[in-house]
């Protein structure tokens, strides 16, 4: 027995997947089908994750750090052994 599914998708998303499909030469039901069924078996993993939204001071705090960072600009230096470290973590 089978079933239809219907839902919405954005038109030029599916124009692409069909068009992708047909040079592969499969219909894209078919597509559909075998994403489906990869993802009832755990072949397909889809993980939604919320990107991180940063308020305008964390933005500007990170810009300058990178800016510095590509400048050389507030790094401390680079030490051969712990002692050097301790040394110069002390002199701060």
């Amino acid at each position: 027995m089978t079933t239809q599914v219907i839902f919405k998708i954005d038109k030029t998303l599916k124009d692409r997947a069909m068009k992708k499909a047909q040079q592969k030469g499969i219909p894209f039901s078919a597509v559909l089908k075998l994403a489906t069924k990869a993802f009832v078996d755990d072949r397909l993993d889809i993980d939604v994750a919320m990107q991180p939204q940063l308020n305008e001071k964390t933005r500007k705090m990170l810009k300058q750090a990178v800016e510095d960072i590509k400048q050389g600009k507030n790094l401390s230096p680079v030490f051969d052994n712990a002692r050097d470290m301790n040394k110069y973590l002390d002199s701060l």
